[in-house]
């Protein structure tokens, strides 16, 4: 209690096993201990997704907040908080209607914030928005535009698409509290900001969309994660298997 969780000792095995296999071959190790030890299996915690009707609660309670076209984004791209909040509009083609994830943010310990690249290839993407999402974007540019103008600092591509009213970037935890907010008003519970991720996945699953195209549009770094996550939702995975 109050450890490392099992996923985190599990990653860590597995990076000083690869370091130390590395010194076996440039013989300056004569034995991988890692290979001894078995690292803990993590247990995937349960997973909670709205449903189409509870998706529509949540964003017409976020309706007239600063935070509505931010839900909406991360309920219909999958898109992670930290991508959310590093998307800048040179990343956004509001006209072929697809964005670029080349940029997350995150707000160290001390309060400064970072923008860094994607931790893997995979999470470097183009996914695409659909009709509503589009036209919601649109929408967002446009009010965007005339506020920054009512205080003389001019929109251009670097600009975050979502930030503060002066451009400076959103604290991650100020979003988790609006999120908590317009839960509660919605009058749902026990969904996270990151279920919303989840959520996108879940629906596309139960759509028969293909899991590729599931894994590119989340940005997993194998299809094996997808399939690990989402199997479960698959249409009809467990009769086929049966045939």
């Amino acid at each position: 209690k109050g450890g490392l969780s099992a996923r985190t000792v599990k990653h860590h095995h597995r990076v000083l096993s690869e370091a130390l296999a590395y010194g076996v071959r440039m013989n300056r190790t004569i034995r991988n201990v890692a290979q001894a030890v078995m690292p803990p299996r993590p247990v995937n915690q349960e997973m909670n997704t709205l449903d189409e009707a509870e998706m529509d609660d949540l964003l017409e309670a976020a309706k007239g907040t600063p935070y509505y076209h931010l839900f909406h984004l991360a309920l219909y791209t999958g898109l992670r908080r930290s991508e959310l909040l590093g998307l800048r509009w040179k990343d956004v083609d509001l006209y072929l209607a697809n964005l670029s994830v080349t940029q997350v943010m995150h707000r160290l310990q001390g309060g400064q914030v970072v923008f860094l690249e994607p931790k893997t290839v995979k999470g470097r993407r183009q996914v695409s928005l659909t009709p509503d999402s589009a036209i919601a974007l649109r929408e967002h540019y446009e009010q965007q535009k005339q506020e920054r103008e009512a205080i003389g600092i001019p929109l251009n591509g670097d600009s975050l698409v979502f930030s503060r009213f002066d451009g400076t970037p959103l604290p991650p935890i100020t979003v988790n509290h609006a999120f908590i907010r317009t839960m509660k008003k919605a009058g749902l519970s026990g969904i996270r900001m990151h279920d919303l991720r989840h959520t996108h996945a879940t629906l596309m699953m139960k759509q028969g969309v293909n899991p590729k195209i599931v894994q590119e549009r989340l940005g997993h770094s194998s299809f094996a994660v997808t399939m690990d996550v989402y199997s479960h939702v698959v249409p009809g995975l467990q009769e086929a298997a049966a045939l």
